[in-house]
């Protein structure tokens, strides 16, 4: 799932701005219609990102719930990107009406959580449901104070995805680089391969959302967008960082800024790319070469951001609606089907007992690809603190990444212009996140 800016900032500005509504109120659901089959069950609105082959991964999922009891109707909504979620689930409840459930990213279910939209999920747990069952990184980033405010569904990580027909063309192994100077140390071998007429560009760089990618970036090359909430980007790991990339940009020609690195990649233009696992199959089935992938490489560290979906239920709706939503968390969280929505995407495993599932273990022996993501997990690191709960953060970082991409412009001086930007953003959320995160 692309990720983008998030959309939603008069939405989002009227949710951190408070008082805006009762915590305690019990909203309306979305419309929506009840197919016969399942008329008088108790209703729960879930509002969806994902499209394509995701989307319709979700929708068996839901379809199989549906069939399997006779109490909830679970009706699915796609509602555009991550960031559309987020910013209509604000409208709708600046408008008093709320969705049962909705799948939030890692950065904007915090703004949900500081402003008091979401419930407290460890009162719905039950023993196949609740901290022991799923995956303890994933599960534990949504944990703060003791209380789980939503649960991973779908989640990832970046992986390094290689071209293996251009890989064995240009002479080189047939894996992924163990670290960043080994990649750009392959540059002049990847430079002999043609493709779309001129030489095979190393790597790309998204224009949008690359602050992601770029968030573990900087802690390979020894640096942290922030320590808490102090900021730290224009400090000299993550100016390394930057300036790895720049040079590879300007200097060696190797690089660029991609509107889409994953089309580029699957069209041949590119030797690598850094995206999502959950960007696996479409990858997968687009491409017109032999796809590889790998660990994200190192360079004076390992470590990795984790990304994604999880699915938070919204405060402001009746005990009858929470508890059939808790019913329909409590399906996927089923081995099974936490398995089932790995094949058909390649997210993570957010169930531990998903990773014994035949059919996954099938996959993962058939196509390898499939588990680097897994076993990447153990350099996984929550984010830095600034990009989660700092309202836009992430737009301003990778706003100066695309100076530094598109302008040539010095990564020390466009990250102490950043710096600047995010001390701002961290000042706004600074007395919600003393009270309730730490």
């Amino acid at each position: 799932m692309r990720r983008r800016m998030f959309l939603g900032l008069a939405a989002g500005t009227t949710l951190v701005g408070c008082g805006y509504r009762s915590v305690d109120a019990i909203y309306s659901q979305p419309a929506g219609k009840v197919p016969k089959q399942y008329a008088n069950r108790t209703r729960v609105v879930f509002w969806s990102p994902y499209g394509g082959v995701n989307g319709k991964a979700v929708d068996k999922l839901v379809a199989k719930f549906n069939d399997a009891q006779s109490d909830v109707y679970v009706e699915v909504q796609f509602q555009g990107s991550y960031d559309d979620v987020a910013q209509k689930v604000a409208a709708a409840l600046v408008a008093k009406q709320a969705p049962d459930l909705a799948v939030l990213s890692d950065v904007t279910w915090e703004r949900f959580f500081l402003n008091d939209a979401l419930e407290p999920l460890n009162n719905h747990f039950t023993d196949g449901f609740g901290p022991g069952v799923f995956q303890e990184k994933l599960f534990g980033e949504y944990v703060v104070k003791g209380k789980s405010w939503a649960v991973p569904f779908a989640r990832s990580t970046p992986i390094l995805y290689y071209n293996r027909d251009a890989f064995a063309k240009a002479g080189l192994p047939d894996r992924a680089p163990r670290t960043w100077s080994e990649l750009r140390s392959w540059v002049p071998e990847l430079a002999k391969v043609q493709s779309g007429g001129r030489s095979m560009r190393t790597i790309a760089f998204a224009k949008i959302d690359g602050d992601w990618q770029f968030q573990g970036n900087v802690w390979q090359f020894g640096g942290a967008y922030s320590k808490g909430l102090d900021v730290t980007i224009d400090q000299d790991g993550a100016v390394a960082a930057g300036e790895w990339q720049r040079q590879m940009v300007h200097e060696l020609g190797a690089a660029y800024m991609a509107s889409s690195p994953s089309t580029d990649f699957a069209n041949g233009l590119v030797g690598v790319i850094q995206e999502s696992t959950g960007g696996m199959k479409t990858i997968s089935s687009k491409a017109k070469f032999k796809v590889g992938a790998g660990f994200i490489p190192s360079e004076v560290a390992a470590g990795i951001a984790t990304g994604g979906g999880g699915i938070g239920m919204m405060r402001n709706i009746s005990d009858e609606r929470k508890q059939a939503a808790a019913t329909f968390l409590q399906f996927l969280a089923l081995p099974e089907n936490s398995a089932w929505w790995t094949t058909q995407t390649g997210y993570l495993p957010v169930v531990n007992k998903a990773r014994e599932d035949a059919e996954l273990k099938k996959l993962i022996a058939e196509q390898p690809n499939y588990g680097v993501a897994i076993a990447q997990l153990e350099n996984a690191r929550q984010q830095d603190a600034i990009r989660l709960y700092g309202r836009n953060a992430n737009v301003q970082i990778y706003t100066g990444l695309q100076q530094i991409y598109a302008d040539n412009a010095a990564p020390k001086k466009v990250f102490a212009s950043v710096a600047k930007r995010l001390d701002a953003i961290g000042d706004e959320v600074k007395r919600l996140y003393e009270e309730k995160v730490l």
